[in-house]
């Protein structure tokens, strides 16, 4: 399957409120998390019937529901009737392709971004996924395509009761999250960047076939990082500009400092991109080198020896009468000859640096 873009033509023309799954199924069962917390106490569990929200009264703690496994249709039509969800925004959800993006709806903030991960075999390609946040008040609902991410430390901070991401909030949640995916960016980046400032090392010594896949195996990496990485920093900019009701204004900083983090990732990627096409530069440039070496042995080797071919060719026409074939020692003095004319041609060549 095509990674740059993914498009199926059966997705075309339909309505934007019609629930309707456009993705891969990664996972077999539809998942919900629920973390219900405050600054004195915290309620972890699995939800098993949306109906059953109830029951855990949200309205009076901030809330943070997980969502794994986006392709069970029936079950995301039920967040819209049982957290008032509006069908356009879930119909948004179920959009694994769509590109990272906010949109303030009447009821929610719709943040979408990508999250990236290195395959678990370290081949370093790299995989991602759409994650998508819904901001509410006091509450946070994120949905993901598979279970597996890289928020556990967030997960471990709401069990120690770490006050201050307990008590400023479900949009500070949010900022963390984010925060998070954008510091693994950074991560993913440095960890390939290792292997690519390896290949310097590589191309000092060798121009084998393997250099060359290599460099091309990373470039098309970061392209697709690029591709990943770059609306992100889009949504991010939206993100701190935007004004809104469900962003509380002592932490509304948090989200500004996403700029930085973001910026640096941008920044990172495009130093290495760079540096793989100086690598590609000189890989070609060594390559054309060994090749005009080899062409000018081959000339070298071309240029001693015609001379020594005019005095065999001499000696070989089929005239009568050639003077040196009566001489006792004149095959000896050809050999000689041609020895000597090609010591001189080497002298020659060695005084000008040609070999």
């Amino acid at each position: 399957m095509a990674r740059f873009l993914k498009s199926n033509k059966e997705h075309i023309g339909l309505a934007p409120d019609r629930i309707v799954f456009r993705g891969e199924k990664k996972i077999d069962d539809t998942l919900i998390h629920l973390f219900k917390y405050d600054e004195g106490s915290l309620t972890e569990t699995e939800i098993d019937d949306l109906a059953n929200l109830d029951k855990y009264d949200l309205k009076n703690a901030n809330s943070w529901i997980n969502v794994y496994g986006l392709h069970d249709e029936r079950v995301m039509a039920n967040f819209s009737k049982y957290l008032h969800i509006a069908p356009v925004i879930i119909s948004e959800v179920l959009n694994t392709h769509s590109r990272p993006r906010v949109i303030e709806y009447d009821n929610c903030l719709y943040v979408s971004a990508k999250m990236a991960s290195l395959k678990i075999n370290d081949d370093q390609k790299v995989n991602t996924e759409n994650i998508v946040f819904l901001l509410k008040d006091k509450q946070l609902i994120t949905f993901q395509e598979k279970k597996g991410d890289v928020f556990n430390p967030v997960r471990e901070r709401l069990r120690n009761n770490k006050k201050k991401l307990r008590l400023l909030g479900s949009d500070y949640l949010m900022y963390t999250l984010i925060d998070i995916i954008i510091d693994n960016y950074t991560y993913i980046i440095s960890r390939m960047g290792e292997k690519v400032e390896n290949l310097d090392e590589k191309l000092l010594h060798s121009t084998d076939q393997s250099v060359l896949t290599e460099i091309s195996f990373y470039k098309s990496e970061f392209i697709y990082l690029h591709k990943t990485i770059f609306p992100c920093k889009e949504m991010v900019f939206n993100l701190k500009k935007l004004e809104s009701e469900y962003i509380q204004d002592d932490n509304i900083v948090f989200f500004r400092e996403l700029q930085g983090n973001i910026n640096h990732a941008v920044d990172s990627l495009n130093n290495y991109k760079e540096i793989l096409a100086n690598q590609l530069n000189i890989y070609h440039t060594q390559i054309s080198s060994r090749l005009n070496d080899i062409m000018k042995f081959l000339t070298i080797f071309s240029v001693i020896f015609i001379p020594l071919t005019f005095i065999a060719s001499i000696y070989g026409t089929n005239f009568e009468f050639i003077p040196e074939l009566k001489l006792t020692y004149g095959y000896p003095m050809m050999l000689l000859a041609m020895i000597v004319v090609a010591l001189i041609m080497i002298i020659y060549f060695k005084k000008r640096k040609w070999i």
